[in-house]
């Protein structure tokens, strides 16, 4: 915030934002809370997801300090993804994310709902 209270957003604050909550990573998170999983297991846990957006969105999490990439060396060679103490942080604040979601969620709903039906009456 500035000293007038507004909101400031910068670039760096922004991107990063975009990146670790984006579509997927979101759920990534989730699943890596969890437990350490190889690429195929969170392919099986966001069925939603396709191969490129996952690769994509780990190497995001991995280059943002969230995830880290861990090479298994079974035979085949295999990758394990975990979250990093630094990924872990992020807990609470999605926490309050999604509660303050989960408490507004009727207002937005009729708020939708009102958009929604003015725009279909506006064609």
């Amino acid at each position: 915030m500035d000293t007038e209270g507004r909101l400031h957003i910068d670039a760096p604050h922004r991107e990063l934002l975009d990146q670790v909550l984006d579509k997927w990573s979101l759920g990534v998170l989730n699943e890596l809370c969890e437990r350490p999983c190889r690429f195929n297991e969170l392919r099986r846990a966001i069925p939603a997801v396709t191969q490129k957006s996952l690769t994509a969105t780990l190497r995001r999490l991995e280059r943002n300090g969230v995830i880290e990439r861990e090479v298994v060396s079974t035979r085949p060679v295999a990758v394990s993804y975990r979250i990093t103490p630094l990924g872990k942080t992020l807990r609470q604040p999605v926490d309050v994310l999604l509660a303050w979601a989960s408490k507004h969620m009727p207002a937005i709903e009729r708020a939708r709902g009102a958009f929604d039906t003015r725009m279909e009456t506006s064609l």
